[in-house]
């Protein structure tokens, strides 16, 4: 069902200034050039501010120091901050209907919550428990001993594999995997791996069995963590995977056995964070950042885009590249790299001019 809300209602609930008609009824947000009279027009890039004289829309969103002759607007210090307080205000959660669909499988021995919805396809294994008002949406598979929290938003196709536990208000999207196996392998003698490590050289090669170590600790998902779509957190060797409260999680992202990850954390599409690595608080890794096993990241560290970490990085730093540096040395490698570039081109042009008994 559509919620409708009036200018008035909007610029309070924002805390934004209104000018203009206050009893105008919204019940979307969009551009303004996509806008009609029951739109809100957010405008808060040139490009959609430049839109707004032929827009259709009444009121409009815009950041202070912009105005609209002619229209009612709400004006807003922070349009970011206002953009997600109105996205969770017009949100409409997906179909997740009270009690549990016929067609799940629940254990006589798993304890669910009040106001819970299981949805059809679903299987929560023995000794499991589901906390209050925790949505589990079509086909997800919850193994034995785990234990998920109150208020919590779990999409269709997740597994949460045994002994994992899952805080409150944690929000699990599409084909998620928390508590697999992590990649943990052994071998008789020294592996390739093992002698390259120690002296940079490949040891013996032939035929070697492969032993997998199982792994006996689980995965812990503290409160208030997003967990993207396909995303996977593996189970710890003997000590448990753990992500810290608050932080969110991309898409796409793989975080090996043994991790710690800490509270507040953003963590963007197709990062890779190897085995016992441990991660501060407060950190951002932007896509494709990609950490090595035992690495150890102080708070506050930012990793730009496709940064390699091979290891340890000090707090309250701004790293980039592969391997990863400060920002400054990485930006002055960039520079060296393209200045070389042009001293070789020129030299080229140079040995082009002189005459051919000259050239070197």
């Amino acid at each position: 069902m559509e919620k409708t809300f009036t200018s008035k209602q909007i610029a309070e609930i924002i805390g934004g200034k209104l000018t203009g008609d206050d009893n105008i009824k919204l019940t979307y947000l969009g551009p303004p050039s996509l806008s009609d009279e029951e739109m809100l027009a957010v405008a808060f890039e040139e490009e959609h501010i430049r839109a707004i004289p032929k827009s259709k829309a009444l009121c409009f969103l815009l950041p202070q120091g912009i105005t609209v002759e002619g229209k009612s607007y709400i004006q807003v210090e922070r349009p970011k901050l206002a953009m997600g307080t109105l996205l969770n205000l017009f949100y409409r959660p997906p179909e997740a209907p009270e009690g549990v669909h016929p067609t799940a499988v629940i254990s006589p021995s798993a304890k669910l919550g009040k106001n819970i919805s299981i949805g059809p396809g679903v299987v929560v294994g023995s000794n499991s428990e589901i906390g209050d008002n925790t949505r589990i949406l079509a086909n997800t598979v919850i193994g034995s001993s785990v234990k998920v929290g109150n208020d919590c938003l779990i999409y269709p196709c997740v597994y949460i594999g045994d002994r994992v536990q899952v805080g409150n208000k944690v929000i699990i999207h599409h084909s998620a995997t928390i508590g697999a196996d992590g990649y943990s392998y052994v071998t008789q003698e020294a592996s390739n791996l093992e002698t390259a490590r120690e002296s940079g050289e490949i040891g013996k090669t032939g035929r070697q069995e492969i032993i997998k170590i199982p792994s006996l600790g689980t995965a812990i998902i503290n409160d208030d963590v997003e967990v993207g779509a396909n995303t996977i957190i593996d189970r710890g060797t003997i000590q448990n995977t753990v992500i810290g409260r608050n932080t969110k999680i991309d898409n796409l992202v793989q975080i090996a056995h043994n991790v710690i990850v800490g509270e507040s954390c953003f963590i963007v599409a197709q990062v890779g964070i190897s085995g016992s690595a441990k991660i501060g608080n407060r950190c951002i890794f932007g896509g494709q950042v990609g950490v090595a096993d035992h690495v150890e990241i102080g708070d506050d560290v930012m990793l730009m885009a496709k940064s390699g970490v091979s290891k340890d990085l000090p707090p309250k730093m701004v790293y980039g590249g592969i391997p990863a540096v400060p920002r400054k040395d990485y930006i002055r490698n960039i520079a060296n790299i393209k200045a070389v570039t042009q001293v070789k081109e020129r030299l080229k042009k140079l040995e082009t001019e002189l005459p051919e008994k000259e050239t070197l």
